[in-house]
């Protein structure tokens, strides 16, 4: 394995292709993660909501984004729309139950913000949250990290 990378490496610095050699994905601290690799950073009420870089780079490129409307309810752990890379269609769950107040429409025109910059560009939702109780259901970034750690030894 290591000397497949090692030649891979040296065929993409001959053809001049840069190669990004990943560690672990980025977990951001300060914020909220569901199993289904979706992330929530809450301010008071409001919530907004994107998937993890560890989702995104599992995903590859992602070409096309499903966005829910503008006030159309929520609930954790169900469906509000969906993503489209390179290599599948996944839906995107929302990790806490409400009201969407808000849509990121940048990620019609360029999609890929979900790959460049999951945290911050790449949000998808906002939302009025109806039970912050719900937050309890959700990981931590040490118990989210520890969660991929061993999901990824899995496959």
């Amino acid at each position: 394995m290591a000397c497949r990378q090692l030649w891979a490496s040296r065929a993409a610095s001959y053809l001049r292709i840069s190669v990004f050699h990943r560690g672990f994905s980025n977990v951001v601290k300060d914020l909220k993660y569901a199993d289904s690799h979706e992330w929530v950073k809450v301010d008071e009420n409001s919530a907004t909501v994107g998937i993890t870089d560890h989702a995104q780079d599992h995903l590859g490129d992602v070409v096309y984004v499903e966005l829910p409307e503008v006030g159309a309810a929520v609930t954790q752990g169900g469906s509000f729309g969906a993503l489209e890379s390179v290599k599948a269609t996944s839906d995107i769950n929302s990790p806490v139950s409400g009201k969407v107040v808000e849509v990121n429409e940048a990620l019609n025109s360029s999609p890929a913000l979900i790959n460049s910059s999951p945290y911050k560009d790449g949000w998808i939702i906002k939302v009025e949250i109806s039970d912050n109780g719900e937050l309890n259901n959700l990981m931590d970034s040490d118990q989210y990290s520890k969660f991929c750690e061993e999901e990824d030894s899995k496959h």
